[in-house]
């Protein structure tokens, strides 16, 4: 090898040993590799997780028009190459080269590619690609630079994706560990020994947050404001601290006094504690507060007050959401699946849902019958998908799968359709009133039985826009949810009809 070419590869392997931020490694190995060739530009490619596409990681020299052209479909022109052989093509334009964008690289001015495999214990990863303005072969030497450039890519995408699968089992032992934490906190808090409060405003401020699930702390902090000497003369310890919100509150009443002493205390925290977050409530301000962080007021919205209890908050709504949109992303991860969406309790979850889908994707719509009072015959389609999804990746989309009977209708009416998949994604999962079984490979929460309304799901076409998840406060009770001689609807919404609970004057629910 040419001594140029040694501080070069060394630079190369400095990179790859100076971070495990994989894009700024590959940026470094493709801009340093091509200037070392004296080539019209390089480029590193990976192959996609089902193996059938190579798609951009990097590049230098070249136009963003060239890299965006598509995707590189894996062919059997490729067969040598990934299995560990180089390969040259001296003229990209010519007929017999094979090549799959042949007008681009006219355009971009490319003549010849030299493509070098990424290889990992044997299997091919990616390749590593140089385009020539003019037909010509690299060097013994130069062949020999690329193959120790091409290991060393390789080492850095394995420890790039060996680092992020150790935060990631990091980061779900933490999680796993503070919720552990946060449960035995609140045992102590709420279990044997019961809290101790100084002021019925912080009762009562207490029962709001554990209405609406969110986790808190009493009192679990003092702040030392100042000092005489070594020894502390002055503390501050605020009421509460919500840990999912990083923020301390402190109440108070009206009386100008005590807000005025608090008032000097905050601003002398502030000033000694500036990454510590404090907000000063009176008691009308609670209602303001709860609902910055997504949950409606209850004085404000009478329908929230037949709400029994909150079985999920919009904090633990929207976390398990984005753990679910990320799976679906990855299982699709080359590919775009239509998601059919079954109207309409579904709409706020499926919303939500696809913005943490990072494939791209296509959106459709279904809509049934209702099976009530007025219902006649057997379950119809009222609302059929409009897209073609023939040789499509289709996941259903459902608010709550319930007994199974009108989703198992829908899947088999899709089916018909002829699609290459078909899966099911439900926000809800009721097993207890399953009669007939569904294949569900996406579940975000199971539900016991029991009839819950908000955030889409409604009874009698009310509480869809709550934030939250809860049970009606009559169901709760094992009442009659609507009250003594109301109407009861056989279904919730326009999802499936539950032909069991109908059938026995109960309230079924959902898909």
């Amino acid at each position: 090898m040419p001594s140029k070419l040694y501080p070069v590869l060394y630079e190369v392997a400095k990179a790859v040993n100076s971070t495990l931020v994989l894009d700024d490694v590959l940026r470094t190995i493709v801009e340093t590799t091509g200037r070392a060739v004296g080539v019209k530009g390089c480029s590193l490619l990976l192959l996609s997780p089902d193996r059938s596409e190579l798609w951009h990681a990097a590049s230098w020299g070249l136009s963003p028009d060239y890299i965006g052209k598509g995707p590189i479909r894996v062919t059997d022109h490729f067969t040598s190459l990934l299995h560990g052989q180089p390969q040259f093509v001296r003229d990209i334009t010519h007929p017999k080269a094979a090549a799959q964008y042949p007008e681009a690289a006219r355009q971009e001015g490319i003549a010849s590619v030299y493509s070098v495999p990424l290889m990992l214990r044997g299997d091919a990863v990616g390749i590593l690609r140089l385009y020539s303005a003019t037909p010509r072969r690299c060097t013994p030497h130069e062949r020999q630079f690329l193959d120790g450039v091409a290991d060393l890519a390789a080492v850095a995408i394995e420890n790039a994706r060996n680092y992020e699968a150790l935060r990631k089992d990091y980061e779900e032992a933490r999680h796993t560990l503070l919720e552990w934490y946060a449960s035995r906190s609140a045992e102590r808090q709420r279990g044997a020994r019961p809290v101790a409060f100084a002021h019925p405003s912080e009762e009562e401020f207490a029962r709001m947050l554990d209405f609406y699930r969110v986790r808190w702390q009493y009192e679990p902090r003092s702040f030392p404001l100042q000092w005489d000497g070594e020894r502390i003369v002055e503390m501050f310890t605020p009421d509460f601290y919500l840990p999912d919100h990083d923020l301390y509150i402190e109440l108070t009443t009206m009386r100008q006094r005590l807000v005025t002493q608090k008032n000097r205390k905050l601003r002398r925290l502030r000033e000694l504690y500036p990454d510590i977050t404090i907000r000063l409530l009176y008691r009308k301000d609670y209602h303001r507060l709860l609902a910055k962080y997504g949950y409606r007021p209850l004085g404000e919205d009478e329908r929230a007050a037949d709400v029994g209890r909150v079985l999920f908050s919009p904090l633990e709504l929207a976390e398990r959401i984005k753990e679910v949109g990320q799976q679906i992303s990855e299982d699709y991860a080359g590919r775009s699946p239509v998601l059919v969406g079954v109207l309409k309790g579904v709409i706020v979850f499926m919303a939500d849902l696809m913005r943490h889908i990072s494939v791209p994707l296509e959106v459709d719509f279904m809509a049934i019958s209702s099976l009530g009072p007025d219902a006649q015959g057997a379950v119809r389609i009222v609302k059929d998908v409009t897209r073609t999804i023939r040789g499509r990746d289709v996941l259903v989309v459902e608010d709550i799968v319930d007994t199974g009977m009108t989703l198992n209708y829908l899947l088999h009416h899709l089916q018909s359709f002829r699609p290459a998949s078909i899966e099911v994604c439900t926000l809800l999962d009721k097993r207890a009133r399953r009669l007939v079984p569904i294949p569900i490979k996406y579940v975000a929460f199971e539900v016991p039985d029991e009839f819950v309304v908000g955030y889409g799901l409604d009874y009698q076409e009310q509480y869809r826009h709550l934030p939250f998840i809860g049970v009606l406060r009559g169901e709760e009770a094992g009442g009659d949810v609507a009250g003594a001689g109301a109407p009861q609807p056989a279904q919730q919404g326009a999802g499936e009809p539950d032909a069991r609970s109908a059938l026995a004057g109960a309230l079924p629910q959902g898909a």
